[in-house]
């Protein structure tokens, strides 16, 4: 690979896993809606907008064929960052040994899904952005502010991503300048905008954190007023890699894992004494659970808030 990239030739790699490596499932904790404009799936073949280290990549990912391989394309930029970075994003470093299911729909679960590993995309930002804009509101008003933002202060990604109305999520440079009045337009609030531009004018010290231990990593995130354990949670199993990070806090998550596994609502005191067995897998057992729904949702829900300015 080089590093010269032209629209019409992009960069190439064919890899061979070591296991059935399933992209849809890999990647599916990256897709931010339906809607993501970050992320398509077209042909069965995975289209991202990045904002690698080196600039700004679009990667197409076609899953294993026959033979066992794993073919990729990339532009931009950040095209040779992408494919270099490919395997420990497709999970390639992630290492399940010493898991061992103590529930029965927990090991039904990894009967289910045997080849799913956890990846290391490498880039906290890519993770970190949407993660804060998703804080306590419903996926309806994070999806939507976050597409809002890609489609307004991002970028077209490149190569035949911008046929694709593939994005690239703006940059912390963009992101410090916008002014508060704009961030209400985009229905994201300022306890969401403060803490995101806060984390875009450290961003480059949050990026070191991908090769310190994971302990003090969460320390360093969580530092960033507005930024909190669930937060943290979100960044570090999507960007570092972290197999043992729970999201605590959530709406959602201990009441589906307490059902999964014991048969009634869980609170985060209680969800981390079921886990704590678990270590220092405990993320792993919130991703195999989360890959299917084990009880229907009923009772109270966040409902979208209507003070925020109209579209």
């Amino acid at each position: 690979m080089t590093a010269s990239v032209t629209v019409g030739q992009p960069l190439t790699r064919a890899w061979r896993p070591l296991w059935p490596c399933p992209v849809r499932q890999v990647w599916r904790h990256w897709q931010r809606g339906a809607g993501d404009p970050t992320y398509r799936i077209e042909n069965g073949r995975h289209w991202r907008g990045l904002r690698t280290p080196l600039g700004p990549a679009t990667l197409c990912v076609e899953p294993l064929d026959a033979t066992g391989t794993i073919k990729a394309e990339a532009w931009g930029t950040g095209a040779d960052w992408a494919l270099s970075n490919l395997p420990s994003m497709l999970g390639a470093d992630d290492d399940p040994t010493g898991f061992a299911p103590r529930h029965a729909n927990l090991a039904q679960a990894l009967k289910e899904n045997p080849h799913w590993r956890l990846g290391r995309g490498g880039i906290v930002w890519q993770a970190l952005l949407p993660a804060i804009i998703e804080q306590k509101v419903t996926g309806q008003e994070a999806f939507g502010g976050f597409r809002r933002l890609v489609h307004f202060h991002g970028e077209r990604a490149p190569g035949p991503g911008a046929t694709l109305h593939l994005w690239i999520p703006p940059g912390p440079d963009t992101v410090r300048l916008i002014p508060s009045w704009e961030w209400l337009k985009l229905h994201i609030d300022p306890a969401r905008s403060r803490p995101i531009v806060r984390c875009a004018q450290v961003a480059d010290a949050l990026e070191r954190t991908l090769n310190v231990p994971l302990e003090l990593a969460d320390t360093r995130l969580r530092s960033i007023a507005g930024v909190g354990v669930w937060t943290s949670a979100e960044v570090r199993f999507r960007a570092h890699g972290d197999a043992d990070a729970v999201s605590f806090g959530d709406y959602h998550i201990p009441n589906e894992i307490g059902h999964a596994l014991v048969g009634h609502d869980l609170d985060d005191d209680a969800l981390a004494e079921l886990l704590e067995p678990y270590r220092p897998h405990r993320h792993r057992v919130q991703a195999l659970l989360g890959m299917r729904r084990w009880r229907e949702r009923h009772g109270p829900r966040l409902a979208p808030r209507t003070h925020l300015p109209a579209q």
